[in-house]
């Protein structure tokens, strides 16, 4: 037992990724590309998408969607956990990035079951709401334009099922969400969507404190 979470050291990560990480080749490939990536920084880790496979197994997931896709490693991640019998949205803006990602997916036989929609996120997530898909999706990945996360996390509540998770990445923004001089746009806007989720009575939550910090927030 430990009442504080250990920090970790460039040793302990790299422990964590030779015993406690089941990444197969078709998840390898992709990551190992994107590494080379000029934006890499924007893939999530492998063990955070690790645990997103295990929270979507554990939830019986089968309809999920994600704000921001980047080369597609945390869609290709939902699509495996739900075991090609699921299907996810997958909103970006980017036709550039995304273009890796339908590669891989078609490579790893996952395309079918990920539909891809590329347009300004609100105007998505409006339209599924439109479309009556409310309360019908068990998982949700927030993963994009940090000034918006407040709006994404409010459509996410609508479309999410009661019981269903949403997951929004980045909320420790590499720490500087505990520095007073830092009062970046974005910056702003991740403390802002951390005291709100703290006081907000609609869901329960945890932040976990993996990748750049993962904040879970399960619909009530």
């Amino acid at each position: 037992m430990s009442r504080e979470t250990t920090v970790l050291t460039e040793e302990l990560l790299t422990y964590i990724r030779k015993i406690g990480i089941r990444e197969d080749n078709d998840l390898r490939l992709l990551r190992e590309e994107t590494a080379s990536h000029p934006a890499a920084r924007m893939q999530i880790s492998p063990e955070q998408g690790q645990f997103m496979m295990l929270l979507i197994e554990l939830i019986g997931a089968r309809k999920t969607f994600e704000v921001g896709v980047f080369t597609g490693y945390s869609t290709m991640c939902a699509a495996k956990a739900m075991g090609g019998e699921g299907r996810v949205v997958a909103l970006d803006i980017s036709e550039e990035y995304t273009s890796v990602a339908q590669r891989h997916w078609k490579a790893s036989g996952l395309a079918e079951c990920i539909d891809l929609r590329i347009a300004p996120a609100e105007k998505s997530l409006q339209a599924m709401i439109l479309a009556g898909e409310s309360a019908s999706y068990d998982f949700a990945f927030i993963d994009a334009d940090k000034t918006n996360y407040d709006s994404y996390f409010e459509h996410a509540l609508k479309l999410v099922r009661p019981g269903g998770l949403i997951a929004i990445d980045n909320v420790l923004w590499h720490g500087a969400v505990v520095d007073p001089e830092n009062q970046e746009e974005d910056t702003i806007a991740i403390r802002h969507i951390n005291e709100k989720l703290a006081a907000d009575e609609r869901i329960t939550l945890s932040l976990v404190p993996i990748g750049d910090g993962l904040s879970l927030a399960r619909k009530r």
